[in-house]
């Protein structure tokens, strides 16, 4: 089998019939519950900055800037593991992950500026090794094809669930003990999935997607690239995280100065767009890894980069609080649809080197967060408004073409509709 060639074009699914929700739920509740857990730290350092920041004696400014340091590390070691992945077993690769998040909550909690610094660079690179080591240990325990594809997707569903709703789970028991607590909370659950991980990889509940033969490390990242629609795949990632990181950044700021909405009532627009994110990634992933699905995985791709492209522009321009409203959900809708196909794609496609291609989809998603926040001020500094819809208007017609390419590859691949 030549690096290029994608598991799928050469063998059939392993599962003859789809597994429901509940069931792929039950078999994966260790996974999805270490995906949620994953969210938490960052969330605490998020939710309660200013108190942190007067912990540590530091500005606030000074503090959040931190938070920067966990992205450039998910950056670096998500790209430099990338290779690797797919090496070891993924128990084992997540129970290392849940003990570097263990140790740096516990580290935050103690309330030092130098030491909060730490827990954001170890948070950002748990978190790196974590979340493509449970995507890939989800699909590689349903096989092959849309199984496995559907599975991967399950576990995004609950990392955007779980996003919407982290901060008031956080903020009921924080009443009780403080940031502090919440954080050596989160230390204690994940060294408990840690050992849960450990005990299923040694009782041999770490299925390994057999492939082709190992290549060195270098040259993986050549085999993954000759993966047709693999590069555009990844590029749309990093593109579409880059406008819609970007978008919310500024999201509370438009609102506020063009419909004066407090904080209170944005709280409900942020729901609103949280909710519309995990209906349609959700929904997405169960469409289009149907046993007969009618939807073509690359066409509604291309569907929902092109509403993210009406809705990236147009949301800048609307003054009427209905229709921004009705933006902001579709646009969270068109994003969750885009990154649901992406992680679909390349679970499908990728076959014994998804674990890899996920870890570099992560990473990519990292840089676009800076990216995507840079060129968004960029813009509004230069032209206001506008200068922002231009900029993420860019990013996704860009997008766009990258679609166009992997559509036009779905002829290539037998089997990856």
């Amino acid at each position: 089998m030549s690096a290029g060639t994608s598991r799928s074009a050469v063998a059939p699914e392993k599962s003859p019939e789809m597994p429901g929700d509940l069931k792929m739920a039950r078999a994966l509740w260790p996974v999805l519950v270490a995906s949620a857990v994953g969210l938490l730290p960052f969330t605490v350092f998020s939710t309660y900055l200013v108190p942190i920041a007067e912990e540590t004696g530091s500005g606030v400014a000074a503090v959040g800037g931190l938070r920067g340091l966990g992205g450039l590390a998910a950056l670096a070691v998500g790209t430099a593991l990338a290779p690797l992945i797919d090496r070891v077993p993924k128990s084992k690769a997540v129970a290392v992950g849940l003990v570097v998040l263990a140790v740096s909550s516990a580290l935050g909690a103690s309330g030092d500026f130098l030491l909060t610094a730490v827990f954001c660079l170890l948070v950002g690179a748990g978190t790196a090794v974590i979340n493509p080591a449970l995507t890939a240990a989800a699909a590689d325990r349903f096989g092959d094809g849309k199984s496995a594809a559907r599975a991967a997707t399950l576990v995004t569903s609950t990392t955007s669930m779980t996003a919407m709703l982290a901060a008031p789970l956080i903020a009921l028991p924080a009443l009780l003990w403080g940031w502090e607590g919440d954080l050596l909370a989160v230390t204690v659950v994940s060294l408990l999935l840690a050992a849960v991980f450990l005990v299923r990889g040694r009782k041999g509940e770490d299925p390994v997607v057999e492939g082709g033969p190992r290549t060195g490390y270098f040259a993986s990242f050549k085999a993954l690239a000759q993966v047709r629609g693999s590069v555009p795949l990844l590029a749309i990632s990093f593109l579409r995280t880059a406008v819609f990181m970007g978008y919310l950044a500024y999201l509370a700021v438009y609102y506020d100065d063009r419909f004066h909405l407090d904080p209170a009532l944005f709280s409900l627009v942020w729901t609103l767009s949280g909710a519309s994110f995990f209906v349609s990634n959700l929904l997405t992933g169960r469409i289009t890894n149907a046993e007969k699905s009618t939807v073509g995985t690359e066409q509604l791709l291309l569907v929902g980069l092109l509403a993210a492209l009406v809705t990236a522009t147009g949301f800048w321009f609307t003054t009427w609080l209905p229709l921004a409203l009705a933006f902001t959900s579709l646009h969270a809708a068109s994003h969750a649809a885009v990154a649901a196909c992406a992680v679909s794609l390349l679970v499908r496609r990728c076959g014994s080197m998804r674990g890899s291609a996920l870890s570099l989809n992560a990473a990519g998603q990292s840089l676009g967060v800076f990216a995507g926040a840079a060129l968004g001020g960029a813009g509004l500094g230069l032209a206001g408004y506008p200068g922002i819809a231009a900029a993420f208007g860019l990013l996704v017609a860009v997008a766009v073409v990258a679609g166009l390419l992997v559509l036009r590859s779905e002829d290539e691949i037998p089997g990856s509709a």
